[in-house]
Order: C-alpha cells, then sequence, then structure tokens
C-alpha cells in the first residue's frame, strides 16, 4: 500500500466506531441547524449583491465571518496573510461549489456548503481522539467514549462547529497530527518527509503558528533524526520559505494595494469631514480674527479626535501591545490580567460559555473580563482543571503525552506569555482543549476499581452538565436571532 492509500485509510470508519460517529453527527447537524437558521434569510439572498452583509449582520463571539465572504465573492487577500497564507487557497473549491450551487438556485447557499467541512472536522476528531484515548492511552471504550463526549461538550469545541471560521479545521488538523505520531511512535517508525511535509503544510497553511506544533510532533516521533540536514532542508527550511514567500507575494501584490486604496479613501473623507467642521465653526463662533479662529478650530479638532480615539480604544478591549510597529506585535497584550483572564477566560470561557454577554465580542461590547454568576460554574473548572493536572502526573512517564504538553505550552507561551490574542483567548481554545481529556485519560487507565467509579461518576455528570448548559445558551442565542 502507498504511502498517499496509508493516509487515506485513517478515515475509514470503523465498525465500533459507526454508532458514536452517528450520534455526534446528529448532535452537530441540530447545533449547525440553529446556526444557519439565525442567519439564513440574510446570508442566502441579500450577500448575492452585497458583500458587506456578512460584516454587518455576523455577530458571534470573536469569529470572523471572512470564510463567509471568501466562499461567496473569492479573494485571495481577504485573510491575513501571514497568519494564514494557504487558506484561501484551501477555501477555492467550496467557492466553486458555492458559485454553482447559486446558477443553479439562484440562492447563496454558502451556509450548507460551509456545514460540510464542520460536520466533517467534528466528526473526525471525536473519531481521532477516540483512536488515540484507546490506541495510545489504552483506556476501555467506555471511558475513550465518555471523555470524548465531555470534550465535544466543551463550550469553544461546540461554538467553532458552528461557525465558518478555521478553528474547527485547525482543531482536526492537530488531532488527526497527534494521532498519526502515536501510531508512527508505537510501530517505532520515523515519519517520512512527504507525510511529514504535507502535515506541516496543511496546518501551518491553515494557521501558520500550529506548524510549530508538527515540528515538535515530529521531533518526538523522529527524535535525532529530525535534525538530519537533508530532513530538516525538505521539512522544515524549504515549506517554510515556500510559505513566507507566498504570504509575502499576496501581501505585495493584493493586501498593499487595496490597503493602500482604503488609507485614501480613509485620508479623503477626514479632510472632507474637516472641512464641513471648519465651515460650521467660523459660521458659529463669535472669533472675529481668522488666525485666532484658526487656533480655536485647531484645538477644538484636535480635542475631536483625542476623544473619538479614546472612546475607541475602550470599545475595542485590545489591551496595551508590546508595540504597534507589526502586524503580530500589535496582536499581543501585556496590560490584561492574567490570572482573572486564566480563571475566567483560558480555563473558563473556553469550557463553560458565560450567560452574561453571551457569545458577545470584545471588540464590540463585551468586557474582556465576566464573571460567572454562579458557584458551581467555578466548582466544574477546579474539578476539570484538578483532573487535568492529576492526569499530568499520571502519565508523567508517557512520552505520547509529553508531546500533547509540549504542543499546549506552545499556546500557554502565545498567549499567556505574549499575551497574543489573549482579550478572546478562548477562541483559540480549539488548538489545545483536546489535550485536556488525553491528560486525564491516565487517570482511567489502571486505577482500582472503586476510583475508576468515582472518576467515571464525576466525568459524566460533569459531561451531561457541560452538553445541557453549552447547548441550551448556544442554541439560545442562535434562536433570538432568527
Amino acid at each position: 500500500m502507498s504511502n498517499a492509500m496509508k493516509l487515506l485509510s485513517i478515515f475509514r470508519i470503523r465498525p465500533e466506531e459507526r454508532r458514536p460517529a452517528l450520534a455526534v453527527l446528529l448532535a452537530l447537524i441540530v447545533l449547525q441547524a440553529c446556526g444557519i437558521s439565525s442567519l439564513w434569510e440574510t446570508f442566502s439572498t441579500e450577500s448575492l449583491e452585497d458583500g458587506d452583509v456578512f460584516f454587518r449582520d455576523f455577530h458571534v463571539s470573536g469569529f470572523d465571518p471572512i470564510t463567509y465572504f471568501v466562499t461567496t465573492f473569492w479573494r485571495i487577500s481577504t485573510y491575513q496573510v501571514y497568519r494564514h497564507p494557504l487558506l484561501a487557497l484551501l477555501v477555492l473549491p467550496f467557492y466553486a461549489i458555492n458559485q454553482l450551487l447559486i446558477l443553479l438556485t439562484g440562492y447563496n447557499l454558502v451556509q450548507l456548503v460551509l456545514a460540510l467541512p464542520l460536520l466533517f472536522s467534528g466528526v473526525y476528531t471525536f473519531i481521532f481522539l477516540y483512536r488515540i484515548l484507546c490506541e495510545q492511552v489504552s483506556l476501555l471504550r467506555f471511558d475513550a467514549l465518555l471523555l470524548c463526549w465531555m470534550f465535544m461538550g466543551f463550550a469553544y469545541v461546540m461554538v467553532p462547529l458552528t461557525v465558518a471560521d478555521h478553528f474547527a479545521v485547525s482543531m482536526l488538523l492537530l488531532v488527526g497530527a497527534l494521532y498519526v505520531s502515536g501510531i508512527y511512535m508505537q510501530r517505532h517508525q520515523q515519519i517520512g518527509m512527504l507525510p511529514a511535509t504535507l502535515m506541516f503544510l496543511l496546518t501551518a497553511g491553515v494557521t501558520l503558528s500550529n506548524g510549530l506544533k508538527i515540528f515538535i510532533d515530529l521531533l518526538f516521533v523522529n527524535g535525532r533524526h529530525f535534525f538530519r540536514p537533508r530532513f530538516l532542508l525538505m521539512v522544515v527550511v524549504v515549506p517554510v520559505a515556500m510559505l513566507w514567500g507566498f504570504a509575502t507575494w499576496t501581501d505585495t501584490n493584493y493586501v498593499q494595494p487595496k490597503e493602500k486604496a482604503r488609507k485614501m479613501t480613509r485620508l479623503q473623507a477626514e479632510r472632507e469631514r474637516r472641512q464641513n467642521l471648519h465651515a460650521t465653526f467660523v459660521d458659529t463662533t463669535s472669533i472675529a480674527d481668522s488666525a485666532a479662529i484658526e487656533q480655536a478650530f485647531n484645538r477644538k479638532y484636535r480635542s475631536i479626535r483625542i476623544a473619538e480615539a479614546k472612546e475607541r480604544a475602550k470599545k475595542l478591549h485590545k489591551g496595551k501591545p508590546i508595540s504597534t510597529k507589526s502586524e503580530f506585535a500589535r496582536w499581543t497584550d501585556i496590560g490584561t490580567d492574567r490570572c482573572s483572564s486564566l480563571v475566567e477566560n483560558f480555563f473558563g470561557e473556553s469550557i463553560q460559555l458565560h450567560s452574561d454577554y453571551l457569545l458577545g465580542d470584545t471588540l464590540r461590547d463585551r468586557p474582556v473580563i465576566v464573571p460567572y454568576r454562579s458557584w458551581l460554574n467555578y466548582v466544574v473548572e477546579v474539578i476539570l482543571v484538578a483532573l487535568f493536572l492529576a492526569g499530568i502526573v499520571a502519565g508523567w512517564r508517557s512520552r505520547f503525552l509529553w508531546m500533547a504538553l509540549s504542543g499546549f505550552a506552545v499556546d500557554l507561551a502565545i498567549h499567556l506569555g505574549m499575551g497574543f490574542g489573549l482579550n478572546e483567548v478562548y477562541i483559540m481554545a480549539p488548538h489545545w482543549l483536546f489535550v485536556m481529556p488525553i491528560a486525564t485519560a491516565f487517570l482511567l487507565r489502571r486505577p482500582a476499581a472503586r476510583s475508576r467509579f468515582a472518576i467515571r461518576t464525576v466525568l459524566l455528570l460533569t459531561t451531561i452538565f457541560l452538553w445541557m448548559r453549552n447547548g441550551y445558551l448556544l442554541i439560545s442565542f442562535y434562536c433570538s436571532n432568527m
């Protein structure tokens, strides 16, 4: 069997996986139906003529409607090309399908088209995680299924699977990479250059920073062979250079010309606004001297601009960046309190939705830190974090666990260390949440019967609570927007 066929064979659903996969699919279809219904009338018709409708009417947490726009009006420059260098190209087939459906029906069926990769990502993330727990951690099937259902009940696993941003796809690629790496690790085999390069290009092409996690996986599997000159050149240097070169080419030829045009439009609009304000000021002022009029107007205009800037900063909740000189530095945050963010957002909103400011956007109307109303939510959070930490201790000697935790450490460094996207850190949770059930699984590997029963009971009650709470809040949010 060729390497390509071996890679594709992981998508074959085994007989014992069919019922759980079907159950997950049905649950996701219900959530998808609610999300689609909330904006169906607007997106299916108006967006054929007006691309701004996506940005005007789509408001779900901090997620962007860019993929809806690109699948309707394909633009290679719409995404932030240095963060998502190949994402526009990966969306291109869905754009082609959507254009065909528009020709056949006269409606923009972009939500239905993009529901397919979301459902695919959800089902196969579940399957790959289930296989990891059974094959790498050696859990019983019941325990593996219980942890998988708990994972699917996490807030920012549910939400991204109803929103056509890139996070659900990134989650599938990262979990799939862990699963494939685990197979090679168990067989004491090295990952070849071709599959290694494909894993990196796909994962980093969707989200560049996640490419580092692929290198970590390769390092754990291949060991010192990872540093062989030929492997480093063909798997690390050349693919990174290709992605960066393509992103630079896209930025130079497509992004910058549009940015310059937008800047000129804004400057022209500001000049006209200033002229209108000046004319109004001259007509209403009692100052007679022309020089004094200009000085007074300049002071007033400057105070207006300062007040507007403060108001914008207050609404954006972006925090204080390390620097404003580069695109990456502007996304960092050294001002937001780490402890509060860790409790309320990183391990809070990522797992349990807040009922206040439900799925609000920190760039619009949601404060960065939102506390829970009930002490029960904090109890659930403490339980899950305690199980996670206890699982790390229990699986201390597992090389596979350390591989997963090393990827998690990258997220800790990026988000809590540098503060990258810290104001809405929970939307990045699909990049690391799967590590929690993997670590927790080591508690269930070989405990005494009484301990196993206690852990199972806690996990079962927690899973039911997460599905009831997050499912209810998510569905009520979409229903309220219908």
